[in-house]
């Protein structure tokens, strides 16, 4: 529970962060000069932080993030579509960021994400854009994006608010 407590707040505080950061970027003279327009953002080519270079062997994130809600007794419930039910009980990659949950260098208990939580510029998604994962054996952690594949799962009501789960993973190179 304390490993999950932990995710809302480095979820929030990446949101304020990135709050702070469109506002700072608006401020006439004293933004840090970002190319707008061009796609690259404040993320160089060899930043830590670039986008997730496009894989044929990976599920997209567009397809993970394109996810309606429903309101049911209080509760937002996710209402997937054909594309997310059909990777429900397969066998599956994603591509992603580390979120540790447990102490250590190396992980068998994470979330994957999007996006990653160390970089101010990003904008935290919600339970669409992240992956819990347990693996088989530890994965070591690492700021650059990582590959899993394991046993994928479709989260029609997750007591803990996931969308999706993916057990008994193997790191890919």
């Amino acid at each position: 529970m304390q490993a999950r407590w932990m995710v809302v707040s480095a979820l929030n505080l990446a949101l304020a962060l990135g709050t702070s950061l469109v506002a700072a970027q608006t401020a006439p003279e004293t933004a840090l000069p970002v190319p707008m327009g061009t796609g690259a953002g404040v993320h160089g080519a060899n930043s830590p932080f670039a986008p997730l270079e496009p894989r044929a062997d990976v599920v997209p994130w567009s397809v993970l993030t394109d996810v309606k809600t429903k309101t049911v007794k209080n509760r937002i419930l996710p209402v997937f579509g054909s594309a997310q039910q059909g990777l429900n009980q397969k066998v599956q990659r994603v591509q992603g960021y580390m979120m540790p949950l447990d102490p250590g260098e190396k992980q068998r208990h994470f979330l994957i994400s999007s996006v990653p939580l160390t970089c101010a510029f990003c904008l935290p998604g919600g339970p669409e854009s992240m992956i819990e994962v347990t693996t088989k054996t530890p994965v070591r952690y690492s700021m650059e994006p990582v590959v899993v594949e394991g046993k994928f799962a479709v989260l029609a009501d997750d007591p803990y608010g996931m969308y999706y789960r993916m057990t008994e993973a193997v790191a890919v190179k």
